[in-house]
């Protein structure tokens, strides 16, 4: 396999897509008001993501697995992104994407926006709803730092030609691995660790650091 030139990560909810997924699902269960204060304290790094997930993942027992489709149809992706991708890969690189969202739906969302690898959480499932539970060990910012650092030895990319792009204090780990570690939409916690801060809501604004 020819290496990469570079190698682009970048976080899902509020980073590649608008929206937090877990939120539109927890509407589904009328439970959002809830889950959506535990996803902002999460974010800010104030409790432990693994349990936060799941307790909030918890709320979402009983939801009809139909409910994927409906949120799917109500993702918006985030201004520039396609410009990102396609610039990337002008340049011989590949974006990744590792998420603490579900696979449920950057399974569709992803190659959709011409990502080339992902990897994210998956929602228990049982007789056509959910259980409350995720399945296997949670991907928190240990293992999204090791995601990274795996796919660039996969793909025989140097870390110093990495680039991470994230939002939460579960990115911080992946920023600080990556040679780049670029706050999008973030927290202020997160700011504060950047390399470098990206102002509006566009990921075109990363095109001119790429190498």
């Amino acid at each position: 396999m020819t290496a990469a030139r570079l190698l682009v990560v970048l976080d899902a909810d509020s980073t590649l897509i608008r929206d937090e997924v877990i939120e539109l699902l927890a509407d589904e269960a009328g439970r959002r008001a809830d889950v959506q204060a535990a996803t902002e304290a999460a974010m800010r790094g104030e409790v432990d993501f693994a349990t936060s997930l799941r307790a909030r993942v918890e709320a979402l027992a009983g939801v009809s697995s139909a409910a994927f489709a409906r949120v799917r149809a109500r993702i918006s992706p985030t201004p520039g992104v396609q410009e990102l991708v396609a610039a990337v890969h002008d340049r011989g690189g590949v974006v990744g994407v590792v998420s603490g969202g579900f696979h449920e739906i950057l399974d569709d969302v992803a190659p959709a926006l011409g990502v080339d690898r992902w990897r994210a959480n998956r929602l228990e499932v049982v007789d056509g709803e959910l259980t409350g539970r995720v399945e296997g060990a949670i991907v928190d910012a240990e293992a999204k730092a090791a995601t990274l650092r795996g796919w660039a030895e996969d793909l025989g990319v140097p870390l110093s030609a990495t680039i991470a792009i994230g939002d939460g204090a579960n990115d911080l780990r992946m920023m600080a691995t990556a040679g780049l570690g670029l706050a999008f939409n973030a927290k202020p916690a997160v700011r504060a660790s950047a390399s470098l801060v990206i102002g509006p809501q566009d990921l075109a604004q990363v095109i001119p650091l790429l190498p």
